[in-house]
């Protein structure tokens, strides 16, 4: 039996629209609840999805960079050593001295070593003679005699090609004697320039 049976035709009508109404309206409802379901999908613990890297609440977080700069790797510049001005001595190094390399000032010649040999029959004139060079600031080592024979004037006797010859040239002018390259008797004795002063050696004579 029909749920229609005993109505009349109009309500038979109107009972088949509410039915439909009510059928879209089931329709529209099913889908509005499968569409809204996808916003909140579930993950594995049943809690709501988010993205890796995203904290709850779906702020990521604010990274601060560091405020002091990382310190640098530039190792710090040696300083160059400068080079010595040509002409000009290198420290550590004597200004003169060498043989075969005269001074070229006249105070420069003084650092030569002298030796004082007396030549004649005058008592202590070659001690004389060492102290009128010491005190001109001449470095007088020894004095002595000779006896190997007989020069005949005072002379100042040097190594040739070597610093006692610009000092023994020196030495002469200042004094007023001769200055000579060594000879045979006295060519391998020491280093230093050999005076020897004869009678007429004058002591305490300087020339200008």
């Amino acid at each position: 039996m029909s749920v229609f049976s005993g109505m009349s035709r109009p309500m038979k009508a109107a009972g088949v629209v509410l039915i439909g109404v009510a059928i879209v309206a089931a329709v529209i409802g099913g889908i509005s609840a499968l569409s809204g379901g996808g916003s909140n999908e579930a993950g594995p613990s049943g809690t709501p999805s988010t993205q890796p890297g995203t904290p709850p609440g779906g702020t990521s977080p604010t990274v601060t960079p560091p405020s002091t700069p990382p310190p640098s790797t530039t190792s710090p510049t040696s300083p160059t050593p400068s080079s010595p001005t040509p002409g000009q001595p290198t420290p550590g190094q004597p200004t003169s001295g060498q043989p075969g390399q005269p001074g070229d000032q006249q105070t420069g010649n003084k650092w030569v070593t002298v030796r004082v040999f007396n030549n004649s029959l005058i008592k202590d004139l070659a001690e004389r003679a060492a102290n009128d060079f010491r005190g001109d600031g001449w470095t007088v080592n020894e004095v002595g005699n000779y006896s190997q024979g007989t020069i005949p004037v005072t002379t100042a006797f040097y190594r040739p090609g070597t610093d006692e010859e610009a000092a023994a040239k020196q030495l002469a002018q200042e004094f007023q004697i001769k200055a000579e390259p060594r000879f045979p008797g006295i060519e391998s004795a020491s280093p230093g320039v050999i005076i020897i002063v004869t009678k007429e050696y004058e002591s305490g004579h300087k020339g200008s």
